[in-house]
């Protein structure tokens, strides 16, 4: 298994309105992705310091999932839409969640 984690710094013209169609786009395009095994998206709730905005964490099964998954056209169409005039900032990571990674 596969932790594919994104975070998002807006650009300053960015409104609470755009995160939240954001959000909905996000949760009707992770319906729409068969390789997604679980899928979490939402505005930074800053319980500690960071610079970003809003975060993804998808769980796939492993590369293959985690492609098909990114390069899938409901995907595209959500940067297209929305997400990438949004975007100031984005950094991603991928883990993997072997089963000797621990709790």
């Amino acid at each position: 298994m596969i932790l594919h984690l994104a975070a998002f710094t807006w650009k300053d013209d960015v409104t609470a309105d755009d995160i939240a169609e954001l959000t909905s786009q996000l949760r009707d395009m992770a319906a729409q992705i068969s390789e997604l095994r679980s899928y979490h998206c939402g505005p930074n709730l800053r319980v500690r310091p960071s610079p970003a905005d809003y975060g993804v964490a998808a769980t796939v099964e492993d590369t293959r999932a985690l492609e098909a998954y990114l390069d899938s056209p409901v995907h595209a169409a959500v940067y297209e839409r929305l997400l990438g005039r949004m975007i100031a900032d984005r950094v991603a990571v991928q883990l993997d969640l072997g089963a000797d990674a621990g709790p």
